[in-house]
């Protein structure tokens, strides 16, 4: 079994988080139109929420990750792979930032704003951003509508980079016998590259 190098514990905790916290996400919003009336405000304000905090823990991967090289795809692996895996890494990382980015823009850019706060899991108001503040009722309305359908069509693009995301570790770790997965989990046995 090949045996690559292993991302660093921060790394590690970052990437774990934002996976769950983003498949909670996935799962509250699909889950809103089946809730009860009065627990569908809460669960927005949740996934709002949820949005916020991916955007900054990515925000956070990202800065770490400048100062701290992830371990090389092993030469093992073949060429089109590895600019593949390098590509999917890539997009993913722009369209976790683009997606709670826009979902925060179509939130600020909704007339209700101003009568409904944002507060993040309840503890504090979170800000709304400000650039629609000059606009009329009607072009916020516009732009309320098409950011949602960038938010939704950024999101159906993280499901299809998510799958092969998934798909291609298990690929490694199953059907190539590489210890992919041991690359990126805390408890896995993988001899660490030099500097990790």
């Amino acid at each position: 079994m090949v045996t690559p190098g292993r991302y660093t514990r921060i790394a590690m905790l970052l990437h774990w988080l934002v996976a769950v916290l983003i498949m909670a996400n996935v799962v509250l919003i699909y889950a809103v139109d089946y809730l009860p009336d009065g627990s569908v405000r809460p669960a927005i304000d949740t996934h709002k929420s949820i949005g916020v905090t991916v955007l900054g823990l990515v925000l956070l991967r990202v800065l770490w990750r400048l100062g701290h090289r992830p371990p090389p795809i092993p030469a093992a692996y073949p060429h089109w792979e590895r600019v593949a895996a390098h590509s999917v890494h890539g997009v993913l990382y722009l369209i976790m930032i683009a997606l709670p980015l826009s979902g925060w823009l179509h939130d600020s850019a909704w007339n209700g704003a101003a009568l409904h706060p944002m507060r993040w899991f309840g503890l504090f108001e979170w800000p709304r951003i400000a650039i629609f503040n000059g606009y009329s009722a009607a072009q916020r309305n516009v732009l309320h509508e098409q950011l949602g359908t960038l938010h939704t069509w950024c999101g159906y693009i993280l499901y299809a980079l998510l799958a092969a995301h998934i798909i291609g570790a298990l690929k490694h770790q199953w059907l190539d016998r590489h210890a992919e997965l041991q690359r990126i989990l805390p408890w896995g046995r993988v001899t660490a590259e030099p500097g990790e």
